[in-house]
């Protein structure tokens, strides 16, 4: 089963707030699906990179360095702020952080740090700020708070998505 590429993604905006909570809680669960789908997994196999993508442990890495991007976003819909800050599509942080060099625990412990602060952050919106909008730059589309908590859930869905092939082709190797 091929994979889209995330930056051929599009994505239906104006997710109702009422969804909210339940896309609250796909945020939540995120760290513990990681965790649960590395579980036993060897180091070595977790950090190769041999096949010429990101390891798997880069991959986590990488949803931590999105955490930012994400909370960034929310104090700007929040500010009422007109444009939304662009993510930068080269990856540069992700690309010069090194996470195969850190401890899959420590890795695993920052994510699930950076994620709740995102996830409480959402929880204790006022009510008035669940219709503000900010212009999304890429995808050329007004966004809400519903729509940006969206989107995190579903780019992390694909990067445990692409987790899952890597282990997978591990497997069939």
């Amino acid at each position: 089963m091929q994979q889209r590429l995330w930056i051929e993604r599009t994505f239906e905006h104006g997710i109702p707030a009422a969804h909210l909570p339940e896309i609250i809680e796909r945020l939540r669960g995120t760290p513990a699906r990681i965790e649960d789908r590395l579980r036993g997994i060897p180091a070595e196999l977790l950090t190769d990179a041999a096949r010429g993508g990101w390891s798997i442990q880069t991959h986590v890495g990488h949803l931590i360095d999105l955490e930012p991007l994400w909370f960034q976003r929310y104090e700007e819909l929040v500010n009422n702020v007109k444009t939304l800050t662009a993510a930068d599509m080269s990856n540069k942080r992700t690309n010069e952080a090194e996470h195969d060099k850190r401890r899959l625990q420590d890795v695993l412990t920052e994510f699930r740090f950076s994620r709740m602060r995102f996830v409480a952050a959402l929880e204790n919106l006022a009510d008035g700020d669940l219709e503000k909008t900010s212009h999304h730059p890429r995808l050329n589309t007004a966004m809400r708070l519903s729509d940006l908590a969206f989107f995190a859930a579903e780019h992390d869905d694909h990067h445990l998505a692409t987790i899952t092939h890597i282990l997978r082709s591990l497997d069939s190797a």
